[in-house]
């Protein structure tokens, strides 16, 4: 599956179009992570429990993307977005969404 930010895929040409797939997943904070992010809110630098947490919720969102992509029989995903929002406190979802296409 290509995967890109573009419109397109340079190179390409798009030859169906599937339309719009979605992925998405809701985490919640860890408790041990949050007292460790507050020790280090007190002295600075990367919060790495969430930095994890994020890159683990990213790569859950697109493989869900892919597998819907994958079911309608796209071979590329075009104009790839994230976005995120509060579920509920201490609970986020990160949301992945692109153009489901088939490209030769």
């Amino acid at each position: 599956m290509i995967l890109t930010t573009l419109e397109g895929v340079p190179g390409k040409t798009i030859t169906k179009h599937f339309g719009l797939v979605q992925g998405s997943t809701v985490r919640a904070k860890h408790l041990g992570k949050d007292i460790m992010a507050g020790l280090k809110n007190l002295v600075g630098g990367e919060l790495q429990g969430y930095t994890e947490l994020l890159q683990e919720a990213r790569k859950e969102a697109v493989n869900r993307m892919i597998q819907q992509a994958s079911q309608l029989d796209a071979n590329a995903i075009v104009n790839i977005r994230f976005a995120t929002s509060s579920v509920t406190q201490g609970a986020a979802e990160l949301f992945a969404y692109g153009t489901a296409v088939r490209v030769e």
